[in-house]
Formats: structure tokens, sequence, C-alpha cells
């Protein structure tokens, strides 16, 4: 053999040896889900090598800024940092003690300065912006998991940019068996037409919970609300009322809610509260119209007064609460939230595109008990922990908040914590 012959033999042989490897490491890569290109972060490096530790700052008017020890549990949380800094000192603080976490991460729509990855903005020019997004998302949700309690559950809102993406993401995380469900929130009215395509109305609301003990606080349905052994041609119905009852049934706490409908001698009907006040109704417009066209409104007069019902098909004895529907009209919308803003700051433009407190306010009222703890690491104006000290005042309870946001553009200084102390 000559000398060339066993040189080529000898590179015939690493070249084997080298596809090998590869194909060991193809074997050990994921058949089946959500595969990226994980792109590394130096923050998560660098908490690799040392542990992160928050500094307190001067403890202000219900919020302290920072978490130190267990101790500080039963206090409003404003956290000013990076989201995975202050996840990692929650996981020694707080882990397993949190019922509800709520976020609104960047969307990843390829827009200039929208977000950042190792310090630089990520826009479309960059080829690996989906991998930098998913690589971001996962390392800050898995440490989030374990935060939440037992019963615990996650709200994500996305748009379509990302939302297959976040889905299986999340399937990996939390497991497939706890996904349970999207909601799809009506975020605006009218405008639109610079839209490629359609006009597009909606965002999404992806739902997880952490083990099968979370439970949706569905809405009962009370014995004196409702009117049994009913029938018409369509069966047996339960007649249960359109006006809200509880704590959220007056004009102000849902003012799209408030409009009238016409009685069968055609006066016009109101909603009215249990202490006698302007009320509102259990469902929006679309679905008063709805209901009025297909003829499932049950009307009773009661001291002359005219009282409607919404005909509810069953077997007698099944149904004992009204569950709500996954998409959210007439909720509130993002020029809600921009009009929050400008009433507490008294100028336009704090931010942009803020989600509305009601909107946060409803995913709040169904998923946690009055003395809830709720976390947000995407906390921007704060509007999770302006929506739980708003639904404190309406019920009564004690939740309590952690916020956490990062300083750029002093949102932290300037707008989280002014506006927090602002609505106290």
């Amino acid at each position: 053999m000559s000398t060339q012959d066993k040189l080529s033999e000898k590179v015939l042989l690493k070249k084997i040896e080298e596809l090998e490897k590869e194909l060991k490491k193809i074997k050990k890569q994921k058949k089946y889900g959500l595969v990226w290109e994980d792109k590394p972060e130096q923050i998560v490096e660098d908490c690799k090598r040392n542990v992160p530790i928050l500094r307190l700052k001067e403890k202000k008017k219900g919020i302290n800024p920072v978490v130190m020890t267990d101790e500080s549990k039963d206090e409003n949380i404003l956290i000013e940092g990076d989201n995975y800094h202050a996840l990692s000192v929650l996981n020694y603080t707080h882990k397993g003690k949190v019922d509800v976490i709520y976020i609104d991460p960047p969307y990843n729509t390829g827009k200039a300065k929208e977000w950042k990855y190792n310090d630089k903005f990520v826009d479309e020019n960059d080829s690996y912006r989906h991998s930098k997004w998913i690589s971001l998302m996962e390392k800050r949700l898995v440490l989030a998991s374990s935060l939440l309690k037992k019963n615990g559950a996650i709200f994500i809102s996305i748009d379509n940019n990302e939302q297959s993406t976040l889905k299986l993401l999340c399937d990996g995380i939390f497991g497939e068996k706890n996904f349970v469900g999207v909601l799809i929130w009506k975020k605006k009215e009218g405008g639109g037409q610079a839209d490629d395509h359609f006009v597009t109305e909606h965002e999404y609301i992806l739902v997880y919970r952490n083990t099968p003990d979370f439970k949706w606080l569905d809405e009962e349905i009370l014995l004196e609300d409702t009117q049994f052994n009913k029938e018409d041609d369509g069966g047996k119905f339960n007649a249960v009322k359109l006006a809200k009852w509880g704590n959220t049934a007056r004009k102000e706490d849902r003012p799209k809610m408030y409009f009238s409908i016409k009685s069968p001698d055609e006066t016009n009907v109101f909603p009215i509260a249990p202490d006698g006040g302007d009320g509102r109704w259990r469902v929006g417009k679309k679905r008063m119209d709805f209901l009025i066209e297909n003829n499932y409104i049950f009307w009773q007069k009661k001291d002359e007064q005219w009282v409607p019902y919404e005909k509810i098909y069953f077997e007698e004895g099944d149904v004992k609460k009204i569950k709500e529907r996954s998409i959210l009209y007439e909720l509130a919308t993002t020029a809600d939230g921009t009009n929050e803003l400008t009433d507490i700051f008294g100028k336009k433009d704090v931010f942009e595109n803020p989600k509305p407190t009601e909107l946060i306010k409803f995913l709040l009222r169904y998923s946690t008990a009055k003395n809830a703890t709720v976390l947000d690491f995407f906390a921007g104006t704060g509007t999770l922990g302006h929506a739980v000290l708003s639904l404190n005042k309406e019920d009564g309870g004690e939740r309590k908040f952690i916020v956490c946001t990062n300083n750029e553009n002093n949102i932290c200084e300037d707008v989280t914590y002014e506006r927090l102390k602002r609505v106290m």
C-alpha cells in the first residue's frame, strides 16, 4: 500500500468517526415536537457562575421593590431587572407558592426595537429570530413552572406570529394533558385597514394548568335566580337571569354590557344591579342579539317590571354552573388600556398597546381565590398589579402581586411604579 493510499485511508477513517458521532447526536435529538437552534444567552450563562441577588431599595407605599426572604411573600412586590434573574431568585423564595401567572411577552413580529436578545434588538432580518425567541421563552417558562402551586395556572397572551410555536413549547414544559384551552380576545373595534390581508381584531391567551387540581371558577347559577320546570317547543329549560349578579354586577364593572333590550310590550329594559342601581347583563350585545333572534329569552313580569331570563335547555338537574365562552367579545380593548394610562398620567402615548385591566381582572376572577398570589414577569406598565388592586377594592380580596420589568427607557421607575402608586 502506497503512502498516498495510507493517507486516504486515515482521512476516510476520521470521516467515518466524525459521521458516527454526528449520527449518535442525531439519535439523541427529539423526534417529535418543537425543535430549534438553542442560542446561548449571556444572562443565563452568568447565572450558572454566579447566584443572582436582588438588592433592596427603599420600601415605598405598599410596594416592596424586591424579594429578599420568605417574609416578603405577604407584600406586593415590584422587581426592577432582568426577568431571568428575578425568576431564579423567586425559585428560592416562592417555589410552589404562586397561584396564577399572567404574562404578555414580546410577540416577535419582526418589528425593529421590539425585543432584545443578548442586549441586541432582534428584527425580521435576523435569520435566528424564531430560535432566539423560543430560547428566551423556554428558559423562563421552565423557571416559572416551578413557582406554581399544584392547583396553579398560567395565562400567556400571544398573536399569530408565535402562537403555534408557543403551544408546542408549553406542551413540552407543562404537559399536553395540562393544556386548558385558548381564549380568543377581541382586542379592537374598527380600523386595521393597513393590515395585509384581513383586519386582525384578535389575540390569543393560552391557558395551562400545573396539575389537574386547577379549577376554572365557573359562574354559579343560584336557585333564587333560576326558574325551573319551564318548557316550550324546544323542550325543558332552565330560565337564568340575564342581569348579572354578585360582586361585579354594576354598570361601571362592564360598561359595554349596559344597554337596553325590548320587552314583550316594546318597552326598553335595562339591567338592574342587586342594590337597585344600574347593572349590567351577563352577555354582550352580540350574544344578546343571538338570544333574541333565536327565541332564547324567557320573559317574566315582577312588580310590574319585565325581567328577562336566558333559556338553557337540559335534562332536569344537569345544569349547575354557567361556563364562560372561549371568545371574549366586548370585554375591553387595547384602546381601553391606552385610555387607562392616559387617565393616570394625564398624557397620551405612555406605552404602545397596553393590555386593559378589565381583561386581566376577568382572568383573575375565574382562576383565583381572594387571597391569591399572582405573578407577571413581563410586567411592562404594571397592568396586572393594577388589576389586582382594582379587583381587591371591588370584592374585598387580599390578593398579592409580584411584577417584574426591566428599566429600559426608565419604564419601571417612571411608569410601572408610578402607575401602581397612583392607583393604590
